[in-house]
């Protein structure tokens, strides 16, 4: 995919929360909690495993960043941080991305398992079988 096509590469500066050298934070345009956040590296890479080390680092500060933000403004419960990295694992924009979901107490009515439920045959673990 071209940079010029990628949603990641040609960001409105309005869209941008957060930022260093090499990511930027910003809101997902498809929440599934108030507050989801995707923290991006400024490098067009499609995986986690392509970062550098340096970008890797940055990309972790603004996790924190974004999260201490995130507790401040809407007081979340937890919590998930995931990554699809592959078409496999469901990655849909081909630019690395992280997402940072807050979680609220009562979001669901049993959140047990979190990101285990992408196969939810696998997910309910704990349950007798």
């Amino acid at each position: 995919m071209s940079d010029i096509l990628c949603p990641f590469c040609t960001l409105a500066d309005d869209r941008v929360l957060l930022s260093n050298l090499h990511g930027t934070a910003i809101r997902d345009g498809f929440p599934i909690s108030p507050g989801h956040t995707l923290i991006i590296p400024r490098r067009h890479i499609g995986s986690f495993f392509e970062l550098e080390d340096v970008e890797r680092m940055a990309l972790l500060e603004l996790i924190d960043e974004a999260k201490c933000e995130l507790d401040s403004e809407l007081q979340a419960d937890g919590y998930n941080i995931g990554i699809n990295d592959g078409a496999a694992a469901g990655q849909t924009v081909p630019h690395l991305h992280i997402h940072l979901i807050p979680r609220y107490q009562g979001d669901r009515d049993d959140p047990r398992g979190g990101i285990r439920w992408i196969i939810p045959e696998k997910a309910d673990y704990w349950s007798p079988r």
